[in-house]
Parts: C-alpha cells; structure tokens; sequence
C-alpha cells in the first residue's frame, strides 16, 4: 500500500530544504555519462551488431542486422491491426499537430530596405538530416512521433526518420508506424537509449547519419547526447517527465489530484508537484489522491505513488500566490497547468515553463496527445533558456544583404573605420579606394 501523498510546507523550510525540491533525476549526470561510454564505443567500433547485442541485452528483443529497419510490410500489417478507436484519434491529432505547426511556417526569404539601397533579411532553410527518438521503455508512444516528426515533416526535413526501442517481440508498436506513416515518415529503426543516439551519430550501415536528434527520454539517452553533441545536434534537452500544477484557493482539489497524477505516471525519474497557498485545497487533494490510484493499474500506481510520496514530488504548501509563482520560475517546469477559477491572472507572472495549460479544461493529457502545441518540452530547468520544439527547430536560419551600388559609399566609410580601430588591416583595405580601382581592372 503506498505511503501518504508528501506535503512539503514551504512557509517553513530551509533554504536548503527548498533547494532539494528544486532537483531533478539528472541533476548529477556523473553516473549515467560514465556508464554510457562503453555503449557509444561498442556502436562506433561495431555498428549494427552493436544495435543487435543491446536489443538484446536491454529491450530482452531478438532482432537480426537484416530486421533492425522495420518493412513495409510492418506498416501495412499496423494499418491492418490497430484498433478503429485508436487509428481515429491518431487522425484527430495529426490534424490539429500539423494545423498548430503550419502556422508557425516562415516566409523562406525576407527582405527589407534597411535604408536606401541596403536590404537585409533572413533566409530559412530545413536541417538535411534529422532523427526522431521515440522512447517505449515505460510504454509505447505515439503521441511522441507526432509530436518530433509532425513539425519537421511541416518544415520540409528531406532526410527524416525514427528510431524507437524495440518491444519484446522485435517489433515496432502498432501505433507508432501508424502515426509515423501519416505524419509522412516512411524510415523507423529498431535501437533505443544511447546506443540509438551513436547510431545517428555515427551511422551504421543500416541506421543513417543525421545532423540533429529530437525527441524526449531517459538520464541515458541525455548524457549519450551530451557527450555526441560534437557529432550531433542534441536538440532540446528533454528528459524525464515533470510537471507543476498551480491552484488557488478557488481550485477543485479533486481536479488538482487528478491532473497530479498525469506526469507522475510516466516513470519514478518523474517529478510532479501540486503547489497552493491553500492548506484545504492541499490536504482534500492529498486524501483524494490514494483513491484515484485504486482505478489505475498496479504499475502506474507504483510509479505514481514512488514519486508523489518522496523528495521529488507531492504537494508544496506557500505562504501566498506570489511565493507559490516565485517557486515555479526557479523550478522552470516542463509542463505547467493552472487551476483557478480565474486562470489568466497568473498567466503574466510565469516567467519560465515548457508550457502553461490555463483552467481545469485543459489537462496535460490533452496538451500530451492532440491539443496541438508541441509536447516535447524542455526539463531540468532549461525553461528558463529553451523552447517548446517547433517548425523552427528543423529550420536553419541564413542571414541575407545586399547593398546597391548608390549605397555603398555610406557604409564603406563606417566600416573602414571601425576596421581601422579594431586593427584589421584586410577588412579596411577591402572597403577603401583599392576597390574602386579594383572595379576599373
């Protein structure tokens, strides 16, 4: 039987004690880079069979060098056996992700006269190469491949693909080739955890090479992506699930335990916290909670339980909403939701969150799956200096001038003194009278 929901009463701890809240799975990522090195090695030196041995060792998977590529036959047997119920909800999602992402599309180029003559713009162009990872340790997740392969299907990626664990049965779930066929994409391999991330880094002889991996998973797949940054572009840092939600005295607790549960679900690497200043709103939600895991199975209700009754999970009593908002920007959520009964008040004062879901409508399970802004969100405090992944993540931007012949004069003599003072005798030779009598040659 689970212990009772941890109620951590903020009005009255330490600095220290608010510090420890502050700390996620992968604060000390000592453990998890020193026990992936070995595993990037193995795939560098060996490639596909690398990929086969940990199919094995970790996923418990058969899978040959000729099977890590899921067929086509893979997507037309998923087509075949996936539910109705769930092959129309991944449709309704795909509609509203795509939807979402198209009207993030730039113009390709923009150009605008500066000042007479000069013009100066942007020029956007997709990434070439760009790897979805798609985790199933915990579960199968369908909602992750739209969420990684729908924008940059939108953005225009040429050379775009997956890789996912595979499940015990050496297969691909179901619902995850569904979902990647129609958000477009056609190429899944079978690899998971940081021997994935080397495989995209380096390429093996099946599994591409890409410039760019995206997606969320473990503290392992983090640090192989760290210590590959060099060969490969982590994306945004991603990691385990966490979640805030925020209510106010005028919040159902019975709402606010529900929506609590969500995040922690996921995995005991999770972090979830509801946060009020008021004690009736925490202690009505603390009691509802053990009720609502009775209606969900035994696993999730352990994962749920392991984090909402330790150090990185629960409820957070405040003093006041103004402590509860300052909280939040220190903590940099990966999902915020707000309950009250009069959300949009507290909008203005969120400084730093993946995303904010806004009154007791909207609960991260629909933000998860088909809302329509993305769900790959960035943890472990990088809220404060990343985004949500989106249309420009699979971009790349290229500045663009051009200057008229009647306009050069102008900026040629700025330049050649500021050359002239910073000491670089060749940027000033090329702006001075030299290029005039070049043009005369």
């Amino acid at each position: 039987m689970p212990g009772p929901v941890k109620i951590h009463d903020l009005t009255i701890y330490t600095p220290a004690q608010r510090a420890n809240l502050l700390k996620r799975t992968e604060s000390d990522m000592t453990p998890f880079l020193e026990g992936v090195k070995p595993i990037i090695e193995k795939v560098r030196q060996e490639g596909d069979a690398a990929l086969v041995h940990y199919a094995k060792a970790f996923d418990k998977a058969e899978i040959t060098e000729n099977t890590i590529k899921a067929s086509a036959e893979d997507f037309d047997k998923a087509f075949e056996t996936l539910s109705p119920d769930v092959m129309e909800a991944i449709r309704f999602a795909v509609k509203n992700i795509k939807e979402f992402h198209q009207a993030q599309v730039p113009e390709l180029l923009r150009l605008s006269e500066a000042r007479p003559g000069v013009f100066t713009g942007d020029r956007f162009t997709p990434i070439e190469s760009v790897a979805c990872y798609i985790p199933r340790g915990k579960g199968s997740f369908p909602s992750v491949v739209m969420m990684t392969t729908i924008p940059a299907a939108v953005a225009k990626v040429p050379n775009l693909f997956i890789v996912t664990p595979p499940g015990p049965d050496g297969k691909v779930d179901d619902a995850t080739l569904v979902a990647a066929r129609l958000a477009g994409v056609e190429n899944v391999y079978k690899c998971g955890g940081a021997q994935a991330v080397a495989a995209v880094a380096y390429g093996t002889k099946t599994v591409p090479k890409a410039d760019k991996i995206v997606g969320p998973g473990s503290p392992w797949l983090m640090a192989a992506k760290q210590l590959l940054a060099d060969l490969i572009q982590p994306g945004t840092p991603a990691g385990p699930s966490e979640s805030i939600v925020l209510a106010d005295s005028t919040a159902n607790p019975h709402i606010a335990a529900l929506d609590l549960i969500i995040e922690s679900e996921h995995g005991p690497d999770s972090s979830a916290f509801l946060i009020t200043p008021s004690r009736e709103v925490a202690e009505k939600a603390a009691r509802a909670i053990p009720e609502y895991w009775e209606k969900i199975g035994p696993m999730r209700t352990e994962y749920s339980s392991t984090v909402l009754t330790g150090e990185k999970g629960g409820i957070v009593l405040t003093r006041d909403m103004d402590q509860a908002l300052e909280f939040i920007n220190d903590y940099a959520p990966e999902h915020l939701e707000v309950l009250s009964s009069e959300p949009f008040q507290y909008l203005g004062k969120v400084k730093n969150a993946g995303e904010v879901l806004m009154g007791e409508n909207t609960p991260l399970t629909l933000g998860n799956y088909l809302l329509g802004p993305n769900a790959v969100l960035p943890t472990s405090g990088a809220a404060r200096t990343s985004s949500c992944l989106c249309v420009y993540d699979f971009l790349k931007m290229t500045s663009v001038g051009y200057v008229t012949k009647p306009a050069y004069d102008e900026l040629a003599k700025h330049a050649h003194c500021l050359a002239t003072y910073e000491g670089f005798e060749g940027h000033a030779l090329a702006v001075s009278e030299e290029r005039q009598k070049a043009f005369k040659k």
